[in-house]
């Protein structure tokens, strides 16, 4: 019989990788934290209609790239595509959003039938922040700052930089497209194929197109800051005062958009060049008309997300994993021979109760000493706490350096210290 072979594009984390995903998790809870940010978390199945109706139903997202099917009631429902919709559904819901300011952030796994390749997957998993009900450019800077901690809490603030632009409002934008979609029009013989199909749906998506012939195309083209009126502009004229004075560098791009109507104002991308073309790790912006256009009252709100595995890859193309974050055992635990295990196993929980920050293993799974040194050293630990029986009857117990073999003998309540001193201070290093 064949083996059954995971979904392509559907990825196992596997023990080796895990610790790096949970030191990442982290790294970024402990940011969102400091900031004062809170954890909801939402169901990764929803109404379709909830997707169909914020990202818009032609889009490539809805059309192409949901995981849509009817449940047995009949109902439609879909593997969530992206976070920020299912936050503003459960906030609305659960009454968190009128008169209120809510600073909130999530995690998981998200959902596209897309190809896969390098840093992009069918599933994948993203980090996401949304706050609700604050109008003017100082939340704007706020996420803006807190990013720009989460890159130096990674070692990533000399990777990554920050791209800036303002999309206006709707209507600012409105007759943008216009005027856009006149120029373009003139030119839509020389267009690629993706560019003509969204001339009529999306032709601000345009303005993201890789091909060459199109970009050469776009240099003559309207320019959006043209069009944007003086409220706007002096929205981003004060988010950008406010990121001078806190001396975070960014760069005005203004090419860069959203194909979403319901973004407006600051939008914002994190980039790097280590990646080649998957060169974002976050992007974010303004989306003040979202709330109103699922059902709740007009509320001012901004966000960004950020995808798990693309940031993991560049930690790891960059070499900045730390050296510990590998979820090897700190100390293994073993008695000479199966009449000393449950004296060993007790020598185990009381190195784990005095210190919750080591990963202690017991051996388990009987064999002779040779067999269970071998078993030590591939777990990774770095001490061996052998129990003989002549250490047993004098209390005693010896433990054993397994980077350089060296070994002691020292009486059963000296253990925990014993361990302290050849471990050193690791709960610091690790900010456990």
């Amino acid at each position: 019989m064949a083996r059954i072979q995971a979904i392509r594009g559907m990825n196992d984390i596997l023990p080796d990788q895990s610790p790096v995903w949970q030191y990442v998790e982290r790294a970024l809870g402990g940011v969102l934290s400091a900031y004062g940010y809170r954890e909801i978390r939402m169901p990764i199945v929803e109404k379709t209609e909830l997707f169909s109706r914020s990202i818009g139903e032609v889009t490539d997202i809805v059309e192409k790239e949901m995981y849509t099917f009817e449940d047995r009631n009949g109902d439609s429902l879909t593997l969530r595509p992206e976070g920020t919709a299912g936050c503003v559904r459960a906030a609305e819901q659960h009454g968190l959003l009128f008169n209120q300011q809510q600073r909130l952030w999530y995690t998981g796994p998200m959902f596209r039938h897309e190809r896969p390749q390098k840093g992009r997957y069918r599933q994948f998993h993203q980090i996401g922040v949304e706050a609700f009900g604050m109008e003017g450019p100082d939340i704007d800077a706020e996420l803006l700052l807190m990013t720009s901690r989460i890159w130096q809490a990674l070692g990533l603030a000399d990777q990554v930089r920050l791209e800036i632009n303002s999309l206006g409002t709707a209507e600012d934008r409105q007759r943008y497209r216009e005027a856009l979609t006149a120029y373009l029009e003139g030119h839509r013989e020389q267009l690629d194929e993706d560019s003509q199909r969204r001339l009529a749906t999306n032709p601000l998506r345009i303005l993201d197109s890789k091909v060459v012939e199109t970009q050469r195309i776009l240099e003559d083209a309207p320019v959006l800051a043209d069009y944007i009126g003086e409220e706007s502009r002096e929205h981003f004229r004060l988010l950008c005062e406010r990121l001078d004075a806190a001396g975070l560098a960014y760069s005005v791009n203004a090419g860069l958009v959203r194909g979403l109507d319901y973004y407006g104002k600051t939008v914002f991308e994190w980039v790097t060049d280590a990646l080649g073309a998957q060169g974002t790790v976050c992007a974010g912006g303004r989306y003040d008309g979202l709330v109103e256009q699922l059902g709740g009252r007009s509320t001012p709100a901004i966000g960004f997300a950020m995808g798990m595995e693309r940031l993991i890859l560049l930690l790891e193309t960059e070499g900045l994993i730390p050296e510990w974050v590998n979820g090897n055992a700190d100390i293994y635990v073993m008695g000479m021979d199966d009449s000393l295990a449950g004296q060993a196993f007790g020598l185990a929980e009381r190195l784990r109760d005095a210190l919750p920050a080591r990963r202690v293993v017991s051996h388990c799974g009987g064999g002779g000493f040779k067999s269970r040194m071998k078993k030590a050293d591939a777990s990774g630990a770095k001490l061996a706490v052998i129990l003989g029986a002549d250490e047993a009857a004098a209390g005693e117990v010896s433990v054993k350096d397994l980077a350089n073999t060296e070994q002691q003998r020292i009486a059963q309540s000296e253990l925990v210290a014993a361990c302290q001193a050849h471990l050193g201070d690791k709960a610091n290093e690790q900010g456990e």
